[in-house]
């Protein structure tokens, strides 16, 4: 069934074009309270020491500000020179398997985190990681 447009409607309509006013935009605070706060990191050239130390301080501190996730970037420990040292385990010091083991053996970091979980090809593949943390129900 079609409908024809009354002249009423088609003068209507013409006022509201040619006038300043807009609508509001009733999705606007939803849109808003969608927004997930994200933050990334890279850690090349950290020793794993260093890595450790950097990224319990980044969660802790991330999880006070509200951000629910981590883009941890690792690299793929390709230019790690661990193959040259017979003592040393060439997967075991690299920052990609290493960080996050860390991160999942730490039982404090881990009250505060939703999931750990590799990272799409856009945001690093195998050489990045999400971190993902629980809702900071102390800044509501």
């Amino acid at each position: 069934m079609i409908k024809k447009i009354t002249d009423k409607d088609k003068k209507d309509w013409q006022d509201f074009l040619s006038s300043a006013d807009t609508l509001e935009n009733k999705d606007k605070e939803k849109i808003f309270n969608k927004v997930e706060k994200i933050k990334s990191v890279d850690l090349h050239g950290f020793t794993l020491d260093q890595a450790n130390r950097f990224i319990e301080k980044l969660i802790k501190e991330s999880y006070k500000k509200g951000i629910r996730k981590l883009i941890v970037i690792t690299g793929k420990g390709i230019h790690s020179n661990n193959d040259k040292d017979p003592y040393k385990s060439k997967d075991l010091s690299i920052l990609k398997y290493s960080v996050p083991e860390f991160i999942r053996n730490n039982s404090g970091l881990m009250k505060i985190i939703n999931d750990i979980e590799n990272a799409s090809i856009e945001d690093g593949g195998g050489g990045a990681f999400y971190v993902y943390l629980r809702k900071n129900t102390n800044n509501l």
